[in-house]
């Protein structure tokens, strides 16, 4: 039996295992980069040990530093998770070659497995349908659209979609470059891409001694980038046929490769319902938890039972219950190319209770770092119907208080009260037709109406201050704006040192109202709140009435009736205001523009901390460079992204170089637009 377990990974997935094995009694080890000195799985360990450097490459890569972590530190058995050398096969021969219990499956499995082409011939005898591989080399007009992907790892790393013939080349470049800079192998394969395709998978529990458990469905096709975003399980929409070929096909893939532990067969799902194996992940996946809720079962525990040699405790699974959800909260920002976010994550606060579950790396004052993935949790819910389950967490995550870097969160609120969604009309398309919707800015005009003037409240007295009448309809936000700015008062006159100094008790004409302005994060949206300060009080000039304030919670009552409460948090200058309905992030302006705030016309500026793992072949100063063309790549937690050129013009200065490590706002190039590119956008605005 298993005493001491290594978790060969980090952040929550670590952070779940432990919880696995606290429950068993066996005590833990966790392995940490200098980066992750100070990560909430080093501090749940009951032992940490060392691995220099902060890159995966040089920490959790490093399969013979892993195997040495382990003996070091009296471990008897490793747990790789997820990512990182979950699915080498190389390190899982190292860990049994050291005497140490591997929990996953065996290494020639995960060998079979590791390569896609490979993979699909054995799935292809063993009878389970497939696509047919297209050679790019002979790819006509009539193969497309393309979906071209790396034959050694997953995560939409080295994946492309090529819908012109024109770009296949350049496509097939760029997909082995990927390739080979995130798995060290540039194998590139191509197969038919299906259009509305639904990513719909089973899971599998294999014991070495005949026992294959198929869990169930998941149905995963809500993606950025072929990286999931929203799971759950069962996959909506199917009949009892479907499941049954899909866990048939999926019990033929762990029996072809003598599977044993937990696993994953992926499908396509064709909009004609036939379904088309995609991978096996030989290990377990980030979404597993919302198959543990649904059969009320511990995957964890059964992989570290399984990998002692037990069998299953049953000839088949337990019986599903309900429907759940999950939700991944990453540290990015959809409406700007899904960028990735760094900085102190002040506050991690998601409601709990029946049915609701979290799982995260990550507590309040934690570093969201660039060196991994961005995810900072996932936020499952169970319950009795997929539409209940839905709800609920949509509710959980419009009520949890994050504050720090932008996150998805509002993007997943409205991802799941979706109509399509909400519906189960979705397709791994989603996210390309409804995007721009989804992260749309809040608007500044809405139904709501501020009272008339004969209903605005007057203040008179000593002052002679007059409560203006309101100004304009109001909306959430600019309640959340005006709540911040009592707040921000309140704390100004809760602060040490003497009161203001009055320099009289009275005056005939109204003080000007106070006006101060905050930009809303992300959208960078500009809103003023202002309010009189009267001998009662701070009387707002758009009809609101103030119940309560104090330098951490508003109250304010509408015009209409309702009463809302704002709870704020000030970190670092930036306010976080937690309402019922929703969130704001927002950064108080200077009353006047600095004057300094500007940057040299065609400047390209890192638009996140990263790495420049690329440039464009031949790019030096002085070259010719077209508009919209990709001049420098960066790479940040495990995603690229591409700089472009902003006009047609010619390079002026070049400051990126390959390796250089840059943070947010960092000048990378210089270009300087042609004359023609001028005069034409003259002429047409002419």
């Amino acid at each position: 039996m298993i005493s001491t377990l290594l978790v060969a990974n980090r952040g929550e997935i670590a952070c779940r295992i432990f919880r696995t094995c606290r429950e068993l009694g066996i005590a833990t080890v966790a392995v940490y980069s200098d980066a992750d000195a100070d990560a909430l799985h080093v501090r749940e360990a009951d032992t940490a040990v060392r691995l220099p450097g902060a890159a995966p490459a040089d920490t959790y890569l490093r399969g013979g530093l892993v195997v040495r972590a382990a003996l070091a530190a009296g471990a008897d058995a490793v747990h790789p998770g997820y990512g990182f050398l979950s699915e080498n096969a190389g390190f899982a021969r190292d860990v049994q070659d050291a005497g140490l219990l591997w929990v996953g499956p065996p290494p020639k499995a995960i060998e079979l497995m590791a390569s896609k082409t490979r993979a699909k011939e054995l799935m292809a005898e063993a009878g389970v349908p497939l696509l047919a591989p297209v050679d790019p080399d002979r790819a006509t007009a009539e193969d497309l659209p393309l979906l071209l992907k790396a034959a050694a790892g997953g995560g939409g790393r080295g994946m492309r979609i090529v819908r012109e013939l024109a770009q296949l080349q350049a496509e097939l470049t760029a997909a082995t470059a990927e390739a080979t800079a995130a798995f060290g192998d540039g194998e590139v394969f191509a197969e038919p891409y299906v259009e509305r395709g639904r990513h719909v998978e089973v899971q599998i529990m294999a014991d070495a001694h005949g026992g294959v458990w198929a869990l169930g469905t998941r149905d995963c096709s809500l993606q950025r980038r072929h990286q999931k975003v929203v799971e759950e399980a069962p996959a909506p929409g199917l009949d009892d046929a479907e499941r049954t070929r899909l866990h048939d096909a999926a019990t033929a893939a762990a029996q072809a490769v003598g599977y044993r532990g937990a696993g994953t067969v992926e499908f396509l799902l064709a909009a004609d319902g036939r379904p088309y194996f995609l991978e096996m992940n030989t290990r377990l996946q980030v979404e597993h938890p919302v198959t543990e809720a649904v059969f009320g079962t511990d995957l964890v525990a059964l992989q570290l039972r399984v990998a002692e040699g037990d069998a299953l405790p049953t000839p088949t699974p337990p019986e599903p219950r309900g429907h759940a959800v999950e939700a991944r909260l990453y540290a990015e920002d959809p409406a700007r190319d899904w960028q990735p976010q760094t900085g102190t994550l002040h506050t991690l606060d998601v409601p709990g209770g029946p049915g609701v579950r979290l799982d995260t790396g990550y507590t309040d004052g934690d570093t969201i770092g660039v060196h991994y993935d961005p995810m900072i949790a996932k936020v499952v819910a169970h319950a009795a119907t997929r539409a209940e389950a839905v709800r609920l967490l949509a509710r959980t995550l419009e009520r949890a208080r994050i504050h720090g870097p932008v996150t998805n969160r509002d993007l997943l609120v409205r991802s799941l009260r979706h109509p399509d969604f909400r519906a189960a009309r979705f397709d791994t398309g989603f996210y390309d037709r409804h995007l721009t919707a989804l992260t749309a800015a809040p608007e500044v005009a809405a139904p709501e109406t501020a009272a008339p003037e004969s209903e605005a409240p007057e203040t008179t007295g000593p002052e002679g201050a007059e409560a203006a009448a309101p100004e304009a309809p109001r909306t959430p936000v600019h309640r959340a704006v005006l709540a911040a700015a009592l707040a921000d008062a309140a704390a100004r006159r809760a602060g040490p040192g003497p009161g203001p100094v009055r320099l009289g008790a009275w005056r005939n004409l109204p003080a000007p109202p106070h006006v101060k302005r905050y930009r809303a994060e992300p959208d960078g949206t500009e809103y003023e709140a202002a309010y009189r300060t009267t001998r009662t009080g701070p009387v707002p000039v758009t009809g609101e009435r103030v119940v309560a304030t104090a330098p951490d919670r508003v109250t304010l009552e509408t015009p209409d009736g309702l009463t809302h409460h704002y709870d704020i948090a000030v970190h670092q200058g930036t306010a976080y205001v937690d309402t019922a309905t929703g969130s704001y992030t927002l950064t108080p302006l200077p009353r006047f523009t600095d004057p300094t705030d500007r940057t040299e016309p065609g400047s390209l500026l890192a638009p996140m901390p990263g790495t420049v793992v690329r440039l464009a072949d031949g790019l030096a100063p002085g070259a010719r460079v077209e508009a919209g063309q990709t001049l420098i790549w960066l790479e940040a937690m495990k995603m690229e992204h591409r700089v472009l050129a902003p006009a047609s013009g010619t390079l002026a200065a070049l400051h990126a170089t390959l390796g250089r490590q840059v943070e947010v706002g960092t000048l990378l190039a210089v270009v300087t637009e042609s004359a023609d590119t001028r005069s034409a956008q003259t002429g047409e605005n002419a």
